[in-house]
């Protein structure tokens, strides 16, 4: 039994340490890629000349947005682009009030002149893909810009996006997403921290090497011809913006990703909405995996380096279900080393995994510094956003490694949106808001065990004298009770 656990466990670790040589390979790309001369690397549109300005679609999908739908209708209406070259498609699947107020609104923005229309469907056949794909149908423009209703793109927002489509291989211009509530709980900083990490290094190192990157689901804009040729949205995943971007780049398309152009969005400020968004990031991440890497692997065009590239990233997700058996197994394996002698060798050898952390640690660090600046003060604050990042996303472990046991399995599941809030202010409360599920789930009870079960690990440590996995068992500790008395408070 314990050389089945010491194998197991080691194979684990040797998976963490190859994801996490993958990620200091993009940092290098990074770098890389901010060593280069600033200059345009291709042909744009001069929207100044009324000949070269492409008809654009605007399409905002939305569900039960009740709370948002003026903020997010308001600003789309700032848009600085030529009107008679503009068409808004608002895609509504809402069954509630919002969609009385949403026409409202739309009459009063078509009364000043804007091209926008309503498309409401009864169902919703293939979820946010079934609605895209439906708006596609209609839609004028040449170009694809997509909105969530949290997110707020800036007036300039198609000026600095759209003349990147002149070359004609480009399929997708993705933007980098801000972040209006980042300080609003320590919730929403982890949240922008985990987002920052993806939007900055992560992006810009894979599109620098010509690997593949995605579509983030909004503050982007695709050439209607590309979703066609890709074969158009698809509603078999529940990330259907992850899917058409494999599916796009295997048609040899290529995507841009600005990481200078920023759009500003609200984040989840209660635990149950940032639960459900992780929830379909992780289970659509592995249903990904499952429908795509086989095309990946058996296309002969693409290099090794964009193929293992690409396997990391599908696979993104499913670190969770390594991290949540690592921390498990951690506990067996303080008592075998403190109990078998037979294994001390292995024991001395298995700290050189610590380097894993070593490289998240560097990594993490160059995507803080590009956003918060560098200097000692923002080095001490960047250490404890580190290590509370990381507690809380191994607290999360439970929830996000029953996603992707789902995703490889093929259970299917509905399409779960994440509740909007219109927070304006750190002092703005969410808990009148009626899209809140207020039912406590199974991995709750889960996540208070695994509390209970650390709490234990820390106190075996100090009962047999051993602090080697002091601080990863206190991050373990610290992250269950996190994520277990967050979800207990957003109930009352």
């Amino acid at each position: 039994m314990d050389l089945a656990i010491v194998i197991t466990y080691t194979i684990a670790l040797i998976f963490i340490f190859l994801y996490s040589l993958a990620q200091l390979n993009l940092l290098f790309a990074y770098l890389k890629a901010k060593k280069k001369a600033q200059e345009e690397d291709g042909p744009t549109f001069d929207l100044s000349n009324p000949n070269e300005v492409p008809h654009v679609t605007v399409q905002l999908p939305v569900y039960n947005e009740l709370y948002v739908m003026e903020r997010l209708l308001d600003n789309i209406a700032l848009l600085d682009y030529p009107n008679n070259k503009l068409e808004i498609q608002v895609l509504d699947d809402s069954t509630d009030e919002s969609v009385n107020t949403t026409l409202s609104k739309i009459k009063a923005l078509k009364e000043k002149g804007l091209d926008i229309v309503h498309i409401h469907r009864t169902n919703r056949t293939g979820f946010k893909a079934g609605a895209l794909k439906e708006g596609l149908c209609e839609a004028k423009g040449e170009f694809i810009a997509i909105f969530d209703a949290d997110f707020l793109p800036k007036p300039d927002w198609l000026k600095q996006t759209v003349p990147h489509f002149k070359n004609p291989k480009i399929g997708v211009v993705q933007t980098r997403w801000g972040h209006i509530n980042r300080d609003y709980s320590v919730l929403t900083k982890i949240q922008a921290f985990a987002l920052d990490f993806h939007f900055t290094m992560e992006q810009v190192g894979r599109n620098i090497k010509k690997h593949f990157i995605n579509f983030n689901g909004t503050a982007g804009i695709w050439r209607k011809s590309c979703i066609l040729d890709a074969g158009n949205w698809q509603g078999d995943t529940l990330t259907e913006d992850l899917d058409l971007s494999y599916r796009a780049q295997l048609k040899k398309w290529e995507f841009k990703y600005l990481e200078q152009v920023e759009t500003p969005a609200e984040l989840p400020v209660v635990i149950s909405a940032a639960r459900s968004q992780q929830f379909r990031w992780n289970k659509g991440a592995a249903e990904n995996f499952k429908k795509t890497f086989k095309s990946v692997l058996a296309n002969k065009e693409l290099s090794f380096s964009t193929k293992v590239h690409s396997f990391f990233h599908l696979l993104n997700s499913s670190m969770f279900l390594l991290v949540l058996f690592v921390a498990v197994m951690s506990v067996p394996i303080l008592y075998i080393k403190n109990s078998n002698p037979m294994f001390s060798w292995y024991f001395n050898l298995i700290g050189f995994f610590a380097l894993s952390t070593v490289i998240f640690f560097t990594c993490y660090w160059v995507t803080y510094k590009e956003i918060h600046g560098s200097g000692a003060k923002n080095f001490l604050s960047y250490i404890k956003m580190f290590f509370t990042f990381f507690s809380v996303a191994m607290g999360f472990s439970v929830h996000n490694s029953v996603a992707v046991l789902e995703g490889h399995l093929g259970k299917r599941s509905e399409f779960v949106r994440t509740p909007k809030f219109n927070m304006k202010n750190l002092s703005d409360s969410w808990k009148d808001n009626k899209y809140i599920n207020k039912n406590l789930s199974t991995n709750t009870i889960i996540e208070a065990f695994l509390m209970c079960y650390f709490a234990f690990a820390l106190y075996s440590g100090y009962q047999l004298q051993d602090f080697g996995l002091v601080i990863f068992h206190t991050m373990l500790f610290f992250g269950f009770a996190f994520v277990f008395f967050k979800s207990i408070l957003s109930k009352v």
